[in-house]
């Protein structure tokens, strides 16, 4: 059945981006992927505005528990007693919210939308099994997910461990081995097996004293990490008595505003991830992108947009290690290329703000295919997630949000246990 629900959710996923990049070539100059820069200024602040209201009228109209969606939405279930449930509707809004989110402009991503679609499909998949079975299925499903989205079917394993919080038992973890897998040839057959992300030649550290410039990134990369996490929270404080017509819509003005400066805000940003990666993005840019994706994101996540927010934060630390890669050049040392530092970057912000160090390790080594970038990415990765758990704790963004929303009457948040993973009891 791990075969099957990897099938299923990596389907379903391609389905979702697929749906999402078929109506961005529509619209978009050029049809061009993510080219929403080449859009008129008025369009760059229409567009997500116009979207946020249309779609927040239609959340207005929808009962409070089909509202519940994304990676948060998976968490809550995977921490119920006995068995998962990610009912079909709020896979149905998840599916196509999340997608007009995207498309309108919204600074989220399609991978936290994924990981709930993945998740619900296991649980569809294992609707008449046990509660155990069916657990374990629905983990099935959000490893096929993240595996299918970035062709990286180890860090899809980890994932499900360190952000999901599910418990390692090898009874579970073959069928969901198996799923990952899976969903990662799905990809490979849709999409090819060349990475997810266009990177450069030459990644790696290249002098020892680099070590201490790659300690100074993580250090950077933990305080970003902060504060991308702390100002989330603060928009979920200021936006959570507003009705998703108006919130939507504050988060559609953030951006439109915000890409009257920047305008590789709107969107994924994968495009200008990839102009990163290449070196292709000046000092200047770099700088602002930083800012720009932060704040437009954690706006967006804090009024509750239907989206995820891995992507942007792999396009924060992307740009981050770029603009550090950008200043060591000038150093009387050997160093790496921007390209190099801007991959460490990523890697080190996606740990720092999901507390998945294991997972961004996986992710580096995958994406980059090259074990050279492990030790330098180690030592980012470790310096970032010490110094963004010593000042917020070791939950990561999505225990964050989970503890701001609202908690059912009598619901008490109980710790993993050993045997069936993360569970709520009420």
């Amino acid at each position: 059945m791990g075969a099957v629900t990897g099938l299923l959710a990596g389907a379903v996923v391609l389905a979702f981006r697929w749906v999402i990049e078929a109506s961005q070539r529509a619209f978009l100059p050029g049809g061009q992927l993510g080219n929403y820069e080449a859009l008129p200024g008025w369009a760059l602040l229409a567009l997500p505005v116009a979207g946020g209201l249309a779609l927040g009228l239609v959340f207005d109209r929808l009962p409070a528990h089909l509202r519940s969606v994304g990676i948060v939405h998976a968490i809550q279930q995977l921490r119920h007693t006995g068995r998962p449930n990610l009912p079909l509707g709020n896979a149905l809004v998840q599916f196509f919210a999340g997608g007009f989110a995207i498309v309108c402009g919204h600074s989220v991503d399609r991978e936290g939308p994924g990981v709930h679609l993945g998740a619900a499909t296991g649980t569809w998949v294992g609707g008449r099994s046990d509660d155990a079975d069916s657990f374990t299925l629905t983990v099935c499903g959000a490893a096929a997910a993240i595996a299918a989205a970035f062709n990286t079917p180890l860090a899809g394993i980890v994932f499900v461990i360190e952000v999901l919080g599910v418990r390692y038992r090898v009874d579970r973890f073959i069928p969901v081995m198996t799923a990952s897998v899976i969903g990662a040839i799905i990809a490979q057959l849709a999409y090819g097996v060349e990475p997810t992300f266009e990177l450069a030649s030459g990644l790696q550290m290249v002098s020892n004293e680099e070590i201490l410039l790659l300690v100074g990134l993580g250090i950077v990369t933990g305080l970003v990490a902060v504060a991308f996490i702390s100002l989330t929270e603060l928009s979920w404080h200021a936006g959570g008595h507003l009705r998703p017509s108006v919130a939507f819509t504050l988060a559609g003005l953030a951006t439109g505003l915000i890409a009257q400066l920047v305008p590789q805000v709107p969107g994924i940003s994968y495009d200008t991830l990839n102009n990163i990666l290449n070196n292709h993005l000046g000092l200047q840019l770099l700088l602002t992108l930083i800012l720009g994706k932060l704040v437009a994101t954690a706006v967006a996540v804090g009024l509750r947009v239907p989206g995820g927010l891995i992507g942007p934060s792999l396009v924060i630390g992307g740009a981050l290690g770029g603009a550090v890669g950008h200043l060591v050049q000038h150093l009387a040392i050997p160093t790496g290329s921007e390209s190099f530092y801007a991959v460490v970057g990523m890697l080190a912000m996606m740990s720092a703000v999901l507390r998945a160090p294991l997972a961004a390790l996986m992710a580096l080594l995958e994406l980059t295919g090259n074990p050279n970038v492990i030790f330098p990415g180690m030592v980012a990765v470790v310096f970032a997630d010490i110094l963004s758990r010593q000042l917020l704790g070791r939950e990561s963004i999505f225990e964050h949000v989970r503890r701001l929303a609202e908690v059912k009457p009598g619901e008490r948040v109980l710790p993993p246990s050993e045997d069936e993973g993360p569970r709520n009891e009420g």
